[in-house]
C-alpha cells in the first residue's frame, strides 16, 4: 500500500517512546506475544483491533481479487495497525501475521482507540491522519474490499459501485462476460444470469444480486442496534446538517446515533466540486467532505447506520415528557428510542413528468455525477438537465470526459447559476446549451438502457432526438418529509416549521418542532437557506438547543 512516497511517513508513522508510553494507558489490556507467522487478526474479523507494536513486527497484508493476497507493510516498533474500520469495529480490510521474529504488541479495541485518539491530541492526529490515508490507499489501488462480478455497465453492477464509493469502501470489478477468475467463480457455483452481480465480501461470504441493504450487512456498515439501548440523540439524514450534529453532539458527550437511508453525504455527496465552502479555496468534493464528516464523527463515538430507512416518528407526549421512539425500516418490528430527534432528512432528487422515466433509473438516468458514471460515458455524446449550481458543476467536471454535452436548460444561466461556473462554462468548447427547452420523451428500454431523448422548445414546439446513452438531471429536489410531515407541523411545500408558537403557550425554540424535543435542520426545515454552509451552521447550532431541552 502506499500513495506518493511524501506521504508514505504519514501513512506509517512510528510512535517515539514517550508517545508509546502515554498510548499504554489508553490499551484494553496488558501485551501479547506470538510466535512468527501466527495469525494476529484477518480479514472480515469483526471489532479486530488495532495493534500497537511493542517488539517484532505484523506482516500486513490485503485481498487481491478473489484468490490472491498481496503484502501492504510491515509495522514495527511504534507502529500502529488498522484503518478506519477499527475506529468502528467494522470488518477488517486486512489481515496481519506475526512477523520472522515474533511479535509483542498491545490492543485497542475501538471504545480504548477513540478514547486515545481523543485523550492525547498529538497521538490522535497522528493516528487518525494514518488511518485515513491508509483507507484512501485500499480505495486507489483496488483489489481490497469487496469483489464484484458482473457485466461492466450493468444497473445493479452500477448501483453497488455507487453504494460502495459514496460509503467509502474499497471494491475491485471483475467482468463476468471474460475469462478470468470472476467466470471460473461463477461457472463453479452455477450462476445464472439474472443472479449477477455477484459480490464477494472480507470475509468470503457471496452475495448474489444483493440489494445495498444485503451488501451494507455483509460489510458491517449496518450497525447491531441493541434493543432497550436509549440515544440522547437520533439524527435522521447522514448529509452534512445531519453529520454536524453529530460531530458536535457527541464531541459534548451526547450518546448519538444517525440513520440514512442511503449513505453518508447526502445530497452535497454527490456534488463532483464544491468551490464556495469556506477554507478550501481549491474545492473540494462532496464525497470528500463527507468522507471527513463521516470519520469525524466516528472518532468521537457516534454510531453511524446506513442504508436504512425511518418509517416513522411516534413523539413523546405533548408535555415533552417520555422519549421519542423511531420505526426502521428493517426485517421484523424494529426501532430505536431517543430523548431528543433531530430531522435532517433533507430532499430528494426531482423527476421530470415523463413517462416511463422510473425504468431508466441506474440504465441510463442518473441524478449525479460521480466518477462511475463519468467512465460509463467517456468518449460520448450524453444530456445534463438544469442551471443550478449543481448542475454547472456537473457540467465542469463531465465536459472533459466526453465527446459532445447537451445543456438543456428552461431560463437563462445567469438567472440561476454562479457567475464563476457560467465563465468556465463558456470556456468549454463541448457544450452547448439549449435555453427555453425541456425534455418530453425518452427511448429505449430497461434491457438496452437509454437509447435516446426527444428535447422540445418550449416556445416553438420545434423538437430535436438526441442518440444519447446517459442522460444526468439536476432540476431541484423536493422535502424528504413525507415520513414525519404527518407528525410534525410542515409548510405548504412539505417544509417541516420550526420555531413557531404553539396551542398552550409552551416556548419553542428556534430549531424546534411543534412536537417537544424534536428538531429539524438543514435542507428539510422551512425558510433554510439551501447551502452546504448553512446546512453545517444549523447541526452546530442545534446541539445547545438540545442541550437546553435535556436539562428541561
Amino acid at each position: 500500500m502506499g500513495t506518493a512516497g511524501s506521504r508514505d511517513y504519514q501513512m506509517f508513522p512510528a510512535l517515539d517512546p514517550h508517545q508509546v508510553a502515554a498510548a499504554r494507558r489508553f490499551a484494553d489490556g496488558a501485551s501479547r506475544h506470538f510466535d512468527p507467522g501466527e495469525t494476529i487478526f484477518d480479514i472480515g474479523d469483526k471489532h479486530a483491533p488495532a495493534w500497537l507494536v511493542l517488539d517484532g513486527s505484523i506482516d500486513v497484508f490485503r485481498h487481491d481479487g478473489l484468490t490472491g493476497e498481496v503484502p501492504v507493510t510491515g509495522h514495527t516498533i511504534g507502529q500502529f495497525s488498522g484503518e478506519v474500520s477499527q475506529l468502528s469495529g467494522r470488518p477488517s480490510l486486512a489481515g496481519g501475521r506475526a512477523g520472522t521474529n515474533g511479535c509483542v504488541a498491545v490492543s485497542f479495541d475501538a471504545p480504548h482507540l477513540r478514547a486515545l485518539i481523543i485523550g492525547s491530541a498529538d497521538i490522535g492526529e497522528i493516528v487518525m491522519r494514518a488511518f485515513i490515508l491508509r483507507r484512501v490507499a485500499l480505495i486507489d489501488e483496488g483489489g481490497a474490499g469487496s469483489v464484484l462480478i458482473g457485466r461492466p455497465g450493468s444497473p445493479n453492477l452500477v448501483r453497488l459501485q455507487g453504494f460502495l464509493a459514496r460509503s467509502g469502501y474499497p471494491y475491485v470489478v471483475l467482468d463476468a462476460t471474460a475469462d478470468g477468475e470472476g467466470r471460473e467463480l461463477i461457472d463453479r457455483l452455477g450462476i445464472l444470469s439474472d443472479e449477477l452481480p455477484l459480490m464477494v465480501c472480507p470475509g468470503g461470504t457471496v452475495l448474489k444480486d444483493p440489494t445495498d441493504s444485503e451488501a451494507a450487512v455483509c460489510l458491517g456498515v449496518t450497525p447491531d442496534l441493541v434493543p432497550g439501548t436509549i440515544y440522547d440523540v437520533a439524527i435522521v439524514g447522514a448529509g452534512p446538517a445531519g453529520l454536524a450534529t453529530a460531530v458536535y453532539a457527541a464531541s459534548e458527550g451526547l450518546s448519538v446515533l444517525t440513520i440514512d437511508e442511503r449513505s453518508a453525504g447526502g445530497q452535497a455527496g454527490a456534488s463532483a466540486r464544491i468551490e464556495n465552502y469556506l477554507g478550501f479555496p481549491a474545492g473540494i468534493s462532496g464525497q470528500a467532505l463527507a468522507g471527513r464528516a463521516f470519520n469525524q464523527a466516528l472518532k468521537f463515538g457516534a454510531e453511524i447506520a446506513f442504508p436504512i430507512q425511518v418509517l416513522d416518528l411516534s413523539s413523546a407526549p405533548q408535555s415533552g415528557q417520555g422519549n421519542a421512539v423511531l420505526k426502521l425500516g428493517l426485517d421484523g418490528e424494529r426501532s430505536v428510542e431517543a430523548r431528543t430527534v433531530v430531522i435532517a432528512s433533507g430532499a430528494r432528487y426531482r423527476r421530470p413528468p415523463i413517462a416511463n422515466i422510473s425504468i431508466f433509473e441506474g440504465a441510463g438516468v442518473s441524478y449525479w455525477a460521480s466518477p462511475i458514471e463519468a467512465k460509463l460515458c467517456e468518449g460520448e455524446e450524453v444530456v445534463l438537465v438544469g442551471g443550478g449550481n449543481s448542475a454547472g458543476q456537473a457540467i465542469v467536471f463531465l465536459a472533459p470526459r466526453v465527446r459532445q454535452l447537451h445543456v438543456v436548460v428552461r431560463r437563462a444561466l445567469g438567472e440561476t447559476m454562479s457567475s464563476y461556473l457560467i465563465e468556465r462554462i463558456a470556456a468549454l468548447p463541448n457544450v452547448e446549451i439549449h435555453v427555453d427547452s425541456e425534455i418530453v420523451e425518452l427511448e429505449g428500454d430497461r434491457a438496452i438502457g437509454l437509447t435516446g431523448a426527444v428535447v422540445r422548445s418550449r416556445s416553438s414546439g420545434n423538437e430535436r432526438r438526441f442518440a444519447v446513452r446517459h442522460l444526468f438531471l439536476f432540476i431541484g429536489a423536493d422535502p424528504n418529509t413525507a415520513w414525519v410531515r404527518f407528525q410534525v407541523d410542515v409548510d405548504d411545500k412539505g417544509f417541516v416549521l420550526t420555531g413557531e408558537p404553539v396551542p398552550g403557550g409552551r416556548s419553542v425554540l428556534p430549531l424546534e418542532t411543534n412536537i417537544p424535543n424534536v428538531f429539524a435542520i438543514g435542507d428539510a426545515r422551512s425558510g433554510s437557506t439551501k447551502r452546504v454552509a448553512a446546512a453545517v451552521g444549523e447541526g452546530a447550532a442545534v446541539v445547545s438547543q438540545i442541550h437546553e431541552c435535556l436539562r428541561r
